[in-house]
C-alpha cells in the first residue's frame, strides 16, 4: 500500500505524461476519482492542441461526474459538443449534460431554475437526436422534472388556501389545472376552488355577493360533472345549497 501511495505521488509530481493518462484511467475505473482528478488536470493542459485532447476532455468530464459535481460535468460536456462537434461521443454527451442537469435539480419545495433548465436539456437532445435510442430515458426524466413543477405549482395553491387567501386560492387552482388538465390533484383542486369561492363569496361586500356565488354554483357544476362519485361529492352539494339559498335571499331583499 505504501509503495502504491508512493508511486502515485511520484506520478503526480513527475513529467511522464503517458505514465500520468495510464494511471488516471486505471484510478477513474477504479471509482478512486480524486485521484485521477489531478492527474487528468495536467493531462488538459499538456494535450490542449494535440491529437489526444478529444479523449482527454471526454474523461475529464466524466471524472467530474464520478465525484458528483455535477455543475462542472455539465459544463464539460457541455463544451465537449462544441469543441468536438462532429465526434462520435458528441450524442453521448448532449446526453450527459442534460442528465447532470437533472442530478442538479432540487426537490419540488426549491427554487424550479435548475428543473426548469433540465428539461431543456433533454428536450434539446431528443431534437437533435430524434432517432436516438436514449429518447424513452429522455422522456422518463423529463415525466419525473414535469411532476415537480407540478408538485411546486400545487402546494403554492394550496398556501393561498392556508393563508385564507381564497380568491387568489380559487384563481391559482383554476390555472393549475389549465396548465396540468391530466394532473392527480385535479379531483382535490377542483372541489378547493369550490369552497375557495363559496368562503371568499360569504365574506364579500353585499353588492358583489350574487356574482361570486354564482361563481360557485358554476364550479360546482364543473366539479359534479368530472367527478359524479367523488367522496367530496356532499360537501361540494352543501356549498351548492348554500350558495343557491344565499342567491335567492340577497333577490328577495331587492
Amino acid at each position: 500500500m505504501i509503495t502504491s501511495c508512493s508511486e502515485y505521488s511520484k506520478v503526480v509530481k513527475g513529467n511522464d505524461y503517458e505514465k500520468k493518462y495510464e494511471f488516471a484511467m486505471m484510478y477513474q475505473e477504479k471509482g478512486e476519482c480524486y485521484k485521477a482528478l489531478p492527474l487528468f488536470e495536467e493531462l488538459m493542459t499538456y494535450h490542449r492542441s494535440t491529437a489526444k485532447s478529444e479523449d482527454i476532455y471526454y474523461y475529464y468530464a466524466y471524472n467530474h461526474y464520478c465525484l458528483k459535481d455535477y455543475y462542472f460535468a455539465a459544463y464539460y460536456f457541455k463544451n465537449f459538443t462544441k469543441k468536438f462537434p462532429y465526434s462520435s461521443r458528441a450524442e453521448e454527451c448532449t446526453y450527459m449534460t442534460a442528465l447532470c442537469s437533472f442530478e442538479n435539480a432540487p426537490d419540488y419545495n426549491l427554487d424550479p431554475l435548475e428543473t426548469k433548465k433540465a428539461i431543456d436539456e433533454f428536450q434539446l437532445f431528443m431534437d437533435k437526436y430524434p432517432k436516438s435510442e436514449r429518447i424513452d430515458t429522455c422522456n422518463y426524466y423529463i415525466k419525473i422534472l414535469r411532476g415537480r413543477l407540478e408538485k411546486k405549482f400545487y402546494e403554492q395553491c394550496k398556501m393561498y388556501y392556508k393563508m385564507e387567501r381564497y380568491n387568489a386560492a380559487a384563481i391559482s387552482f383554476t390555472s393549475f389545472l389549465q396548465s396540468y388538465p391530466d394532473t392527480q390533484y385535479r379531483e382535490e383542486s377542483m372541489f378547493l376552488i369550490i369552497k375557495s369561492n363559496y368562503i371568499y363569496a360569504t365574506n364579500s361586500v353585499e353588492d358583489k355577493k350574487k356574482e361570486r356565488f354564482e361563481t360557485t354554483i358554476k364550479s360546482y357544476h364543473n366539479f359534479a360533472g368530472y367527478f359524479p362519485e367523488s367522496s367530496y361529492l356532499k360537501s361540494a352539494k352543501d356549498y351548492f345549497e348554500q350558495s343557491s339559498k344565499a342567491i335567492t335571499k340577497l333577490l328577495e331583499t331587492q
